[in-house]
C-alpha cells in the first residue's frame, strides 16, 4: 500500500492573464479514495487540476503537500508523490510504446545512474494493466486515439504515484475502453491505496466511480461529498443548466443522471 498523502488548496485564485477562471477555491482530496472533478465546460476543472498539479502558481492562496505549499518543493520531489495525466498530451515524434512508458520512471531515477530490476518491472506491469504490452514496440504516432490515451496512463502507472491526477483520462476511448480504463484506476486504487483525483465530463460515470464527487459551477466548489449526497436533480439544473430525472442505477447503486431534453416520450 502506497503512504496516505494530503494534498489541500486553500483559498486558492487561478488566472490566464486578467483572466480569472478560479477564485478563492479550498479543496482537500481525500487520502487514500478516488475524487472525481465534475462540471460544466469552461467551470475551471482543469485549471483546478493543472495548479494541484503545480503547473499553475496560485494568484492568491496556496496549494500544500503533507503541509508543505508546493511551490517550495522541488520538482523531482512532487514527481516522485504526484503523478499526472494532461489532457490532450503530446509525445515526442517517433518514440515507441515502451520508451514513452518508461518516461514515467524519471523521477525516480538519479542522475546518470542506469535503470534496476523496479524500473523495468514497473514499466511491464503498466503496460500489461492497460492492455498495450503487445505494442510495446510500435511507434506512438501510429496508434489510434484510443490506444495512445492508454499508453499515457500506462505512463502515469510507471511513474507509480501516491496521488494520480488525471484530465479526462477516457478521451477518446468508447464505450468499453473507458471502463476498462476507470476498472483500472479503481483497482489501482484498492491494491495500492492510490489518491486518484480525475475530472471527467460523464457525471454518470464519475458517479460510478467515485467515492468523492466534486462540482464545480464558476470557478468555486458548488458541491462536495458521496455521489449519493451531492447529485441530485437541482444541482444537475445549477451547475449544468440540464434538466433532468437522477434515479438509482440498477447495477451499481449510484445516482444515474437521465437527461430530460425538449422533445419527451408520453
Amino acid at each position: 500500500m502506497t503512504e496516505s498523502r494530503a494534498l489541500v488548496a486553500e483559498g486558492i485564485t487561478l488566472a490566464y492573464g486578467d483572466r480569472t477562471v478560479v477564485e478563492h477555491l479550498d479543496l482537500t482530496l481525500a487520502p487514500g479514495r478516488i475524487t472525481a472533478i465534475v462540471g460544466a465546460n469552461g467551470c475551471g476543472k482543469s485549471t483546478l487540476l493543472r495548479s494541484l498539479a503545480r503547473l499553475l502558481p496560485p494568484r492568491e492562496g496556496r496549494v500544500l503537500l503533507d503541509g508543505k505549499a508546493l511551490n517550495t518543493m522541488a520538482p523531482k520531489a512532487v514527481a516522485r508523490v504526484l503523478g499526472l495525466l494532461p489532457q490532450s498530451p503530446i509525445a515526442p515524434e517517433g518514440i515507441l510504446v515502451a520508451d514513452l512508458v518508461g518516461r514515467g520512471r524519471n523521477p525516480h531515477q538519479k542522475l546518470l545512474a542506469s535503470w534496476n530490476k523496479e524500473d523495468y518491472k514497473a514499466v511491464a506491469d503498466a503496460l500489461e494493466a492497460t492492455g498495450i504490452a503487445d505494442l510495446a514496440e510500435r511507434p506512438v504516432d501510429e496508434l489510434s486515439g484510443g490506444q495512445r490515451q492508454r499508453v499515457w496512463v500506462a505512463m502515469a502507472l510507471a511513474q507509480d504515484p501516491d496521488i494520480l491526477l488525471l484530465d479526462e483520462p477516457t478521451t477518446f476511448l468508447d464505450v468499453t475502453h473507458q471502463v476498462e480504463v476507470l476498472d483500472l484506476l479503481h483497482d489501482l486504487n484498492i491494491r495500492r491505496g492510490t489518491t486518484v483525483a480525475m475530472v471527467l465530463h460523464d457525471l454518470n460515470l464519475a458517479a460510478r466511480y467515485a467515492d468523492e464527487l466534486v462540482a464545480v459551477h464558476e470557478g468555486k466548489v458548488y458541491a462536495q461529498g458521496p455521489p449519493t449526497e451531492v447529485v441530485t436533480e437541482e444541482l444537475v439544473l445549477a451547475v449544468f443548466g440540464l434538466d433532468s430525472s437522477v434515479i438509482l442505477d440498477p447495477v451499481s447503486k449510484t445516482p444515474l443522471v437521465i437527461p430530460i431534453g425538449r422533445h419527451r416520450v408520453g
